[in-house]
């Protein structure tokens, strides 16, 4: 996973981000993919999703990225990334986007 994440209460990783701000977000699948690598890539958020947007996914190798803009402050987004591999193997991580004034 990226940098900038820390535990969340509910053990799940978690990042701030300010409302105005319009960020690139990535999870690196290394560890678990090991020699195989990304085939395909899809980014959900859960409703309510407190006006977050996604837009602009994109995966190289064992890297998926999404583009996250938008939110209202005070709420917490989260965000799932569901991977297909080479092999055909699917598995998905999730992590929350907490929406802050800075």
């Amino acid at each position: 996973m990226t940098s900038g994440f820390i535990q969340g209460k509910d053990g799940l990783p978690q990042i701030v981000k300010d409302p105005a701000a319009t960020l690139d977000y990535q999870l690196d699948w290394a560890d678990w993919l090991g020699a195989d690598t990304i085939s395909a890539s899809v980014w959900t958020l859960a409703a309510p999703t407190g006006g977050l947007a996604a837009a602009a996914p994109s995966f190289t190798g064992k890297i998926a990225r999404v583009w996250l803009s938008g939110g209202t402050s005070g709420q917490t987004v989260r965000v799932t990334n569901q991977i297909t591999s080479a092999l055909g193997r699917i598995d998905e991580r999730s992590f929350n986007v907490r929406l802050v004034e800075r």
